[in-house]
């Protein structure tokens, strides 16, 4: 049986990957302290996801997802949301007036969040996969999402004209409410999607 925790090999691969990225994302970025504030959430999660292996590793789902999380974050990072050329080949391609990377950014705010609280709740708790788990691990990647544009808020009052390039709101003035929206549809997306995969993940912790 294939275990369901990343071998050591893999997670140092794993690890070498993000700071081969975060070191590229970080090299020339448009705006320096606009680079710093998107990333931080990546630079913090490496040493924690290290510190908690051996005590509380988790599934491999989740580890990929962080991954792929902490990607999304370091390329926005790099171009700032509103300059990202994925975001640019998209507008291009749709014909959409706004470079929608961001929205790519917050459903990944909030799968990524709901896959942590899934299974946190339950390893952690007596909840069992149904309508409360799914309830709550909604509420959980919304609330998440709801403290993240506390904290845009927070900065665009600090920074005043400064705080543009992080808000990336490109002129939209529900923009806030949009990426809460795109939060909440990851939130239920990577649900309905991976939660039989994670059930069994978790199941095969158990029997080991």
């Amino acid at each position: 049986m294939k275990s369901t925790l990343p071998t050591l090999r893999e997670s140092l691969v794993y690890a070498g990957a993000w700071m081969a990225l975060l070191l590229a994302s970080g090299l020339g970025p448009h705006e320096r302290g606009t680079w710093l504030m998107e990333v931080l959430p990546a630079i913090v999660a490496l040493p924690l996801m290290a510190l908690t292996r051996g005590a509380f590793p988790l599934t491999r789902l989740l580890y990929a997802l962080i991954f792929v999380h902490a990607a999304v974050l370091m390329l926005g990072g790099h171009y700032t949301y509103a300059r990202v050329p994925l975001g640019e080949w998209m507008r291009e391609w749709f014909g959409f007036e706004r470079n929608h990377y961001d929205r790519i950014g917050h459903f990944m705010q909030g799968a990524v969040p709901a896959m942590v609280a899934r299974e946190l709740l339950l390893r952690c708790t007596p909840l069992r996969p149904g309508g409360w788990l799914f309830t709550l691990v909604t509420a959980v990647a919304l609330a998440v999402s709801a403290i993240y544009e506390l904290i845009e808020w927070g900065a665009a009052v600090a920074l005043g004209a400064g705080a543009d390039e992080f808000l990336a709101t490109q002129g939209d003035v529900w923009d806030t409410q949009k990426d809460m929206a795109m939060a909440w549809i990851g939130a239920v997306v990577v649900q309905a999607l991976l939660a039989r995969r994670h059930d069994r993940e978790l199941e095969k912790r158990r029997d080991a």
